[in-house]
């Protein structure tokens, strides 16, 4: 009969407590921050726009926010405050935040001991009774943990700096919806003036007519002027309708929230614009885009190392031995497992690192050019507009002021019929809408400028190539 205590079998307890304390060691390297890896983002929102930023992770900051949102609520507008909710409340930003969570999880991981396999068997002949235990871990995996480690330190700054530019392309985003809706509900306001003085011209035209005193083509002329002005107030409703969703949108507002009032006008015309005669070094030492590229090329060429390094041994197992019988002693021993690079000598995965790191180089350089472009285009723009929107505030609009003041002189006079007042009328108006056009535009230009010098999210912001070298798992 077999003895059943024979039969027991145990992996040698002097290695167990020792292979338990390095693996807790090891992973103990690597984990999780209090913040996510959120604070290089914040520190960007300070550092270049002056807001604050907060990742709802909780009921509590959720509420937080929902406090904050409704105490900028509570007045117009202004840009700024526009600005300040979208960073808080727009939920895709936030969706975007948890990017940062994904790839602190892989940073974490890439330090993490690899799992030993375990393995248990039994086998019989004729009254003899063999148990044997092999407990094994994946050495190759665990030499490469550094070097993992790294790779994934590079992606997960990658990230932030994706994430940061994320965000402040909302914050432009926001900014520019904000002054197209201020802009649409001026443009709505004159409109309407306009339409009031073409309805009481076409009535007056009508009248007109019916005493004799006007003929057909004259009450006609009169007529158009009053369609045309419906139709363009009809257009300008809709433009202030439709930008203003689109503030509504980037806001993150819904239900009463989307009732938020607005000023009555655009800021003011600057006294003069910002000189920049540095602007391309500025770009390159600021923008976030170039950053990235760099992070990026970088990246590959430490995966590029790590190819090479793992190009023939790709698994490489250790593992303990322990075997019983119920008629001879027990056996102890370990064991070694490699790849033989017989048929795959890994040159495919060292041209493809090589392939990947001079895409990045490639992509680097062009985000440079591009970077100097955008800001050189950025700056004539503001430039540009900034002229126009003057002129329009010094040289137009007074002039169609003091032909509308002179007219109402010789209206008086009884030199001008009203039908001339009201015509100057529609053109001082159509003046002043185009001057708020030329402002809206100018601090849109400033917005692109501002966005030009922090950097483009559709530049330069591939993401991170994956690994090119993962050792096996541990078999067995």
């Amino acid at each position: 009969m077999i003895d059943p205590r024979k039969q027991r079998s145990h992996p040698p307890r002097w290695r167990l407590p020792a292979l338990l304390t390095t693996a807790a060691f090891l992973g103990g390297c690597a984990s999780f921050s209090p913040d996510g890896g959120f604070a290089p983002v914040q520190q960007t929102a300070q550092d270049r726009l002056g807001k604050q930023l907060q990742w709802a992770r909780s009921d509590a900051e959720r509420d937080a926010v929902d406090q904050r949102v409704r105490e900028l609520l509570a007045g117009p507008l202004s840009a700024d405050d526009a600005v300040q909710i979208a960073l808080l409340n727009n939920r895709g930003l936030q969706a975007e935040y948890h990017e940062l969570g994904i790839g602190e999880a892989d940073l974490v991981q890439a330090g993490r001991l690899p799992n030993p396999g375990v393995a248990f068997a039994r086998t019989t002949q004729g009254g003899e009774v063999e148990l044997e235990w092999l407990l094994a871990i994946n050495l190759a995996r665990l030499i490469a943990i550094p070097l993992f480690m790294e790779v994934e330190s590079r992606r997960f700054a990658h990230t932030q700096l994706r994430v940061s530019l994320q965000m402040v392309s909302l914050a432009a985003d926001a900014r520019k919806a904000y002054l197209n809706a201020v802009a649409a509900e001026e443009t709505v306001r004159y409109m309407r003036q306009v339409m009031q003085a073409a309805e009481a011209s076409a009535e007056l035209a009508r009248r007109m007519q019916q005493v004799g005193n006007f003929n057909k083509l004259q009450r006609a002329r009169e007529q158009g002027f009053y369609a045309d002005a419906a139709l363009n107030l009809a257009r300008a409703e809709q433009a202030q309708r439709a930008t203003r969703e689109r503030l509504t949108r980037l806001l993150g507002l819904w239900g009463a929230q989307a009732q938020f009032s607005l000023p009555q006008r655009l800021p003011d015309l600057p006294k003069s614009t910002v000189d920049l005669p540095d602007i391309e070094r500025l770009a390159l030492e600021q923008r976030l885009d170039v950053r990235g590229a760099k992070l990026a090329a970088e990246q590959t060429a430490k995966n590029l190392g790590l190819t090479r390094t793992t190009r023939f041994i790709n698994v490489l197992e250790v593992g303990a031995i322990y075997n019983t019988f119920n008629d001879a002693p027990s056996q102890r021993g370990y064991e070694i497992g490699f790849e033989l690079p017989l048929f795959d000598w890994g040159d495919a995965r060292v041209a493809k690192a090589e392939a990947i790191y001079m895409q990045a180089v490639d992509r680097a350089a062009q985000t440079a050019i591009d970077a100097r472009s955008e800001v050189r285009e950025a700056y004539t723009g503001y430039r540009s507009a900034y002229d126009i929107a003057r002129h329009h505030r010094d040289e137009i609009v007074p002039v169609r002021q003091r032909i509308a003041e002179e007219n109402l002189l010789r209206y008086n006079g009884m030199l001008i019929g009203v039908f001339e007042l009201l015509a100057d009328s529609r053109a001082q108006i159509a003046s002043v809408n185009n001057y708020i056009e030329s402002l809206r535009d100018f601090w849109i230009a400033q917005a692109d400028l501002d966005m030009s010098l922090i950097g483009k999210p559709s530049l330069a912001i591939p993401a991170g190539p994956a690994t090119t070298a993962e050792p096996g798992a541990a078999a067995h």
